[in-house]
């Protein structure tokens, strides 16, 4: 049974994002290297649980079932390369409807923690967006930026929560979170 978390971000660190939004399970495209990094997290008895902003259904660009459907996609292709994604959690709203589940509020993270019943502090949470890191440092959480998706953008515009690190892309800080694990890694 897996002893540690990781919190991912969907659009962007595992799968490609477009401005968009990814409306249908063909549209669901994962980045290379993504899901094999998540085996890699599975492997070294981490539980990864994603957390993604998903206002295209308060928007009416795609409903649940389209939103299952995309994440049934997703959980077979990691299945497909020997990773498992344990459970999504996702925040349906708009950014007008002033939800606590929406990021940058920490409300979803912090279902996550009573969901598995654990401490946030220090749990790792990957995004591109600084939406995602926010969330991640307000929850307890060590935020890293991956470059992939929106993570360019981010960085570029800074304002990044402190004790952000920053990697090209999710197997990137995968190595980095499992070097350290080793001692191998930057303390």
């Amino acid at each position: 049974m897996p002893t540690k978390l990781i919190i991912l971000d969907r659009d962007g660190v595992i799968n490609f994002d477009q401005e968009s939004f990814i409306k249908s399970p063909a549209e669901w495209v994962p980045i290379p290297g993504s899901l094999e990094a998540i085996a890699r997290l599975n492997q070294a008895d981490y539980r990864v649980v994603v957390a993604t902003n998903q206002s295209g259904i308060a928007r009416g660009l795609y409903d649940l079932t389209t939103l299952n459907a995309i994440h049934q996609k997703m959980h077979a292709a990691a299945l497909a390369v020997g990773a498992e994604i344990d459970a999504i959690f996702f925040c349906p709203h708009g950014a007008s409807d002033d939800c606590d589940c929406r990021k940058p509020k920490s409300g979803m993270l912090e279902a996550i923690a009573r969901r598995y019943d654990i401490k946030l502090k220090g749990v790792p949470s990957i995004g591109d967006s600084l939406r995602d890191l926010q969330a991640a440092f307000l929850a307890g959480c060590t935020p890293y930026l991956v470059l992939t998706g929106k993570g360019k953008g981010t960085l570029s515009s800074g304002g990044l929560p402190p004790g952000t690190t920053t990697y090209a892309d999710l197997a990137a800080a995968v190595d980095f979170i499992l070097g350290t694990e080793d001692g191998a890694g930057i303390e």
